[in-house]
């Protein structure tokens, strides 16, 4: 909700998105003058970036990966030294910009800052800046105006920093026209595929193969230690459900922000689109206009036609084939001119006359009000019941996380006393591997680790309470375990020699297709049953990678010619190429030719922005401490 760049042009979004600035809820001032505590790992500049600081970034960066990748998640690919590094050297480059906005003394209008706070939707109601509604947003934050205004101004002015950047990035359009030729090259082939099982037969293992394999690959069957625990989770929703908001409370909220709870007018409309990109060209533009201007006055001559000219004539494929109805909507959903004149209609039956959208010309039809209206207490009661439970939740964590955090450490040889304390479930866990992919909360390195400790496992004692995520602690006690293992020799020798008797099999292919690659390379005959010919180009996304670039390298100057590729898990593959053709760039109609220009400014954006960081590290001193960087986990 306090992203104060939201509308601002793309590649200064992206640049925000390759260092993940977190400045609207830190600020510029925190990175230039935040001093830390403990031994700093590096230092921008004369001001240092603590080991606090640098252990919540990864944490932030752990959070970010679980949202993104969910199951896929491992936190074990954070723990290289490469990621670390990685984590470092983002706050780094944030320090950096931060400290290049303040020495420029950049400013903000009061004015600007006014209208970006006025412009977020979280503290809008009904599509206006409401105050009440900003203050109690800020109020559950944890956050006063001042400081909020403060961090928004400093975002402001490091977008100034960033937007100077982005216009460096200058792309030319015989250069996207060279790459668009190359790129979207398009090659006829055919193909043979010499398949690794039809030379299974040759194969011929020596009998002591799958051992000396085993033998010299044990790890490979090791099973790691695993262990099994019972645990404690401390959060914001175990607290809440432990809290009583009473009903006099609930309905003293509900009095003293009823603003808040006021249902926004709603309209139902229907529309027939006649699509037209607002910078086209203008032939396409009056061509547009016109057809829509002529259906406008088909509606107009009769009315109930309306449903049926949608469906025929709207190019909006979500509603034509509902004779163009959009439902109900409230002010905000829609694009403003559309939403306009929509709301500017007077009566249910009334038509708009033609309506211009980035998207193109619309005719709209309103079908249906509902007014604005208050929403009854009963209608909001288990809405303000959960915002009042999460808002006590958080004072009641915060006053009860070291007293939990000091009872599993004192008490450790059981996690009852907490449990009953703080009135928590025990629960208990499957079985968890060392180092392999476990579900949330063990998911965090720090609990993983602590589980697998000597204390843990040999002393029989509580872990620290570990913060597996903002807001949540976890206490964990081993009740199970069972050490690493290896698996036998004949539980193993059948996978074994398959695996062995297939990769021979994939040599066999290779050396046959390499073979026929050679001849056919040097114009011999070959009775080979070719599949039937297709074509292909470099961005086709269904072929690997490395097989595309054989086929591609591949030189044409003479047709048919001939390309081979290894296929992991395949065999071997021939490709005959029949017919070379490179397309010529149309311009601005081709959408392709436009995302090809726009991943190409990107780059040239990416790579001014590299230049502008480099230039900021020549300028302002960076020291990093490599060795402590090293034991920083």
């Amino acid at each position: 909700m306090f992203d104060a760049v939201r509308n601002n042009k793309k590649i200064v979004q992206i640049f925000l998105l390759m260092i993940t600035l977190p400045f609207a809820f830190w600020g510029v001032d925190s990175y230039v003058k935040n001093v830390g505590d403990g031994d700093s790992l590096a230092s921008v500049g004369g001001n240092p970036i603590s080991m606090n600081e640098f252990q919540q970034a990864m944490r932030e960066q752990q959070d970010r990966l679980r949202a993104s990748m969910g199951e896929n998640f491992n936190p074990a690919m954070l723990e290289t030294p490469e990621a670390r590094k990685a984590v470092l050297d983002n706050l780094i480059n944030q320090r950096l910009l931060a400290l290049s906005a303040s020495k420029q003394h950049l400013s903000v209008a009061d004015q600007q800052l006014r209208e970006t706070i006025a412009g977020i939707s979280a503290f809008q109601e009904n599509g206006q800046f409401s105050l009440p509604r900003y203050e109690a947003v800020l109020k559950a934050q944890g956050m006063t105006q001042a400081v909020f205004e403060s961090r928004v101004r400093s975002d402001l002015a490091l977008k100034q920093v960033l937007g100077a950047v982005a216009e460096g990035a200058v792309v030319s359009n015989n250069s996207v026209g060279q790459v668009y030729s190359v790129q979207f090259e398009e090659r006829v082939i055919s193909e043979l595929r010499l398949a690794a099982p039809q030379y299974a037969a040759s194969v011929k293992l020596a009998d002591d193969a799958a051992r000396k394999f085993y033998d010299a690959n044990l790890r490979r069957f090791e099973v790691p230690p695993q262990v099994k625990v019972e645990y404690l989770v401390l959060g914001q929703d175990e607290v809440a459900s432990q809290v009583t908001i009473s009903e006099a409370d609930l309905r003293k909220e509900y009095d003293a922000h009823q603003e808040r709870f006021r249902q926004a007018e709603e309209r139902r409309a229907s529309h027939i689109l006649i699509q037209a990109a607002k910078d086209g060209d203008a032939a396409a533009l009056k061509a547009a206009k016109e057809k829509a201007e002529a259906l406008l006055k088909q509606v107009k001559a009769n009315p109930a036609d309306f449903a049926r000219l949608a469906k025929e004539n709207s190019q909006d494929p979500g509603s034509a084939e509902k004779g163009g109805d959009l439902g109900f909507f409230a002010r905000g959903a829609m694009v403003k001119p559309f939403e306009d004149a929509t709301f500017a209609l007077g009566k249910e039956g009334d038509v708009s006359e033609v309506v211009q959208s980035d998207f193109g010309f619309h005719i709209i039809r309103l079908t249906g009000i509902k007014g604005e209206k208050a929403r009854a207490f009963d209608e909001v009661k288990a809405e303000i019941l959960a915002e009042l439970k999460r808002a006590e939740a958080g004072k009641r964590f915060a006053e009860m996380a070291e007293g939990f955090t000091n009872m599993v450490y004192e008490q450790a040889d059981s996690l009852k006393p907490a449990a009953e304390k703080y009135k928590l479930q025990i629960r208990t866990s499957d079985w968890i591997a060392q180092g392999g992919r476990v579900a949330a909360p063990f998911d965090n390195p720090k609990l993983l680790a602590a589980l697998f400790s000597d204390d843990a496992l040999k002393n029989k004692r509580n872990t620290d309470a570990v913060e597996v995520a903002k807001g949540t602690l976890v206490a964990a006690r081993v009740i199970e375990n069972k050490p690493a293992a290896v698996k036998a020799f004949e539980e193993v020798k059948v996978d074994i020699e398959k695996v062995l008797s297939f990769e021979e099999a994939m040599v066999l292919a290779e050396k046959d297709g390499t073979d026929k690659l050679g001849k056919l390379g040097k114009g011999e005959a070959l009775e080979l049953q070719w599949g039937a010919a297709h074509p292909i180009q470099r961005v086709d996304q269904r072929i690997p990678p490395d097989v595309l670039r054989a086929i591609f390298r591949a030189p044409v100057e003479k047709l048919p010619a001939y390309a081979g590729a290894k296929v992991p898990g395949v065999g071997y593959m021939l490709f005959r190429i029949e017919k070379v053709t490179r397309p010529v760039a149309s311009g601005k109609e081709d959408p392709r030719m436009q995302a090809l220009k726009q991943q190409y400014g990107r780059i040239l954006a990416e790579e001014e922005f590299s230049a502008y960081l480099s230039a900021l590290r020549k300028r302002y001193d960076v020291q990093v401490h490599a060795a402590k960087l090293e034991q920083a986990k």
